[in-house]
């Protein structure tokens, strides 16, 4: 499902090795190791993602 998405590197991660990247797929977003992109990948419903950031941010 995410072998073809655009990933985006997040605004938060440095410059060094603290790299997270993104993907947007249908109703599923997908989070992964930037150093490790043939890595494991976390995949989240777009529901469970949204409450994950809102927790970040409280």
């Amino acid at each position: 499902m995410f072998e073809q998405v655009e990933w985006r590197k997040s605004s938060y991660s440095d410059n060094g090795a603290d790299c997270v990247e993104v993907a947007f797929a249908e109703s599923r977003v997908a989070a992964r190791d930037s150093k490790d992109p043939h890595g494991p990948v976390l995949v989240f419903d777009r529901d469970r993602w949204s409450a994950f950031l809102a927790a970040l941010d409280s």
